[in-house]
């Protein structure tokens, strides 16, 4: 019976230490998952931005010529090629107008999680 006690309290600790040991592990191994997704979601992320800056650089120069054909056409206005200055006012104008759109809409891609 002595001996028995003896080997059960030998055995305890290496018991102890393996449930101590698959815990640890287990614990290892959800930070491992949190990691993996945190990362996933950091790629997510920046392909968003990517897509974005590509949208929003677009808008930009559409906009600008936009805008400056707006102008141009603004500055004929009242001299003889008044029929050119209105056209190149209207045609500029949308032309702006859509690139001040496309850069609104650029924007779109900042608050998605996920495609």
């Amino acid at each position: 019976m002595i001996k028995r006690c003896k080997i059960l309290f030998l055995f305890l600790p290496f018991c102890l230490i393996a449930q101590t040991a698959l815990a640890q592990e287990k614990d290892l191994d959800s930070l491992k998952q949190e990691i993996l997704e945190l990362r996933t979601e950091v790629d997510n992320i920046n392909l968003n931005l990517e897509k974005s800056r590509k949208k929003l650089r677009t808008g930009v120069l559409v906009a600008t010529i936009g805008y400056t054909v707006t102008i141009a056409g603004g500055l004929m206005l009242g001299r003889e090629n008044d029929s050119l200055g209105q056209a190149l006012l209207i045609t500029g104008g949308v032309t702006g107008i859509t690139g001040t759109y496309m850069m609104v809409d650029a924007f779109k891609f900042m608050g998605r999680k996920r495609e």
